[in-house]
């Protein structure tokens, strides 16, 4: 399973069971509160009417006032009252009043009038002087239809003469309790639902990383050129610095016991060829053998020169990760530049030279790079095209990419050796002289091409061969 999947699953669980917890837990604290918050509202209420009521209980004209009708008409009230989304059409309260003994004097609703409820906690508590409340259910199989009573004491100075309750059925309260539960609902769901999204979106993130960073570890195991993946992050981005540190350290030892051995390998020729040429002059030789011995020594030095010079900048490019900079390089007068460059040779062979390159169209890279490539290929088609043939760079764009080609008259390739033109030290024999190169000519311009992500490709075609570079268009 991949990490960025567990992770999800681990903060899935753990957001799921702590957002189940805090809104059940919630749920459930609702109902009570609304009815500790509406007990509180009726204490108020008992407490108010005990004071209203006392001068008319304590002169025993409570029930030949106007109290009963006043409580009549207050249960046949129509608020019409919306309250938070919720209709309210009636009174819900009823008030009843009981004397010394517990004996209902009064009650809104007019059924109890004349009982004893001298035995109901609301009424038998606040006779003794303490707090009186009860719950009671109206049908005893019913959760929903108990009704809170909560009673006020009626004194007349430090003695009780009385007792005014104030009920509040539960089920007037239910809507309410129904639409914060359900608006709760909704918005749990939602911030649970949030928090999955952000877990979700964090561990994309993550795996995203990772997977950038294990795709830039497995192009670094296979021998290939990649960029170090820019991470947003302290750990991961030094992870990938730690990373790229790592494969600097393995390749540059890799890299210089590769190079040592060619160099060595490669320096054997030259240096055989100027210890024998050495020796033979410490001898008495005609002058015309001695010219062509110290001629030998000349060629070959310059030969070593050359070489270290191109194994120098092939291990410059080889060892870069990317372009130091990336502008719009105008190939038609690149290209003026270096046939301007090759003026002395070009014009010694007779050469024809054509540059069809469109003036303005432009690659996209590294100039310095981009000129040291197309100076090496230059450099090698004049070194195979014959005296009076043609040279002819075009180019020609599409899309985001453009293609550049150098055209040489000179022999077809023979066939063994197409497939390894751009390997390091590998040359064909000169025409004019008959001897190889250093061979890391077309090993430098693949490097280049690659480095800007495009292709080189060397063959033959109707009258020559032809170099074609594949480049990002600017």
């Amino acid at each position: 399973m991949p990490l960025g999947v567990r992770i999800f699953l681990v903060y899935f669980l753990f957001v799921g069971l702590a957002g189940w917890f805090v809104l059940s837990t919630v749920m459930d604290e609702i109902r009570p509160g609304v009815r500790q918050s509406t007990e509180e509202t009726l204490v108020d209420t008992a407490n108010l009417l005990a004071e209203i009521l006392r001068d008319d209980l304590r002169a025993g004209r409570l029930q030949q006032g106007a109290w009963p009708r006043l409580l009549e008409s207050y249960g046949e009230r129509r608020p019409q009252a919306r309250i938070w989304g919720v209709s309210k059409q009636a009174v819900n309260h009823r008030i009843y009043v009981t004397d010394a003994a517990g004996i209902v004097l009064l009650d809104s609703s007019g059924l109890a009038v004349g009982q004893d409820y001298s035995r109901w906690n609301d009424v038998y508590l606040t006779l003794r002087g303490q707090y009186g409340a009860r719950s009671t259910r109206e049908d005893p199989a019913d959760e929903d239809s108990s009704v809170m009573y909560v009673a006020a004491p009626i004194t007349d100075g430090q003695r009780i003469i009385g007792v005014v309750s104030v009920a509040k059925p539960n089920k007037s309260l239910q809507p309410y309790v129904e639409r914060s539960q359900r608006r709760l609902a909704w918005l749990g769901a939602g911030l649970i639902g949030l928090g999955l999204l952000i877990g979700g979106l964090l561990s994309w993130w993550l795996s995203g990383s990772l997977r950038k960073l294990t795709r830039y570890a497995q192009a670094v195991s296979q021998g290939q050129r990649a960029e170090l993946p820019a991470l947003r992050g302290g750990e991961l981005n030094q992870l990938a610095e730690a990373v790229q540190k790592m494969r600097t350290e393995l390749e540059g030892k890799a890299y210089v016991e590769r190079y040592v051995h060619t160099l060595t390998h490669e320096l054997k020729s030259p240096l055989a060829a100027i210890r024998g040429a050495a020796e033979l002059l410490e001898g008495e030789l005609p002058a015309e053998q001695r010219r062509r011995f110290v001629a030998n020594i000349a060629g070959e030095g310059a030969r070593l020169q050359q070489l270290i010079e191109r194994l120098l900048n092939l291990a410059q490019v080889e060892q870069r990760q990317g372009l130091e900079e990336r502008v719009a390089v105008e190939l038609h007068g690149l290209a003026e530049e270096l046939l301007a460059a090759q003026a002395a040779r070009v014009e010694a062979a007779g050469l024809r030279v054509e540059n069809a390159i469109p003036p303005g169209l432009c690659a996209l890279g590294e100039r310095f790079l981009l000129r040291q490539a197309l100076a090496n290929l230059l450099d090698n088609a004049l070194d195979f095209v014959p005296p009076g043939g043609l040279l002819r760079f075009a180019a020609q764009a599409s899309g985001e990419r453009l293609e550049l080609t150098l055209f040489n008259q000179g022999e077809a390739i023979p066939d063994y050796a197409l497939a390894r033109l751009t390997e390091r030290f590998y040359s064909l024999p000169r025409p004019a002289s008959g001897r190889k190169s250093t061979g890391l000519g077309l090993n430098f311009v693949r490097e280049v091409v690659l480095l800007h992500g495009g292709e080189l490709q060397v063959g033959n075609v109707a009258g020559g061969v032809q170099a074609r570079l594949v480049l990002p268009r600017a």
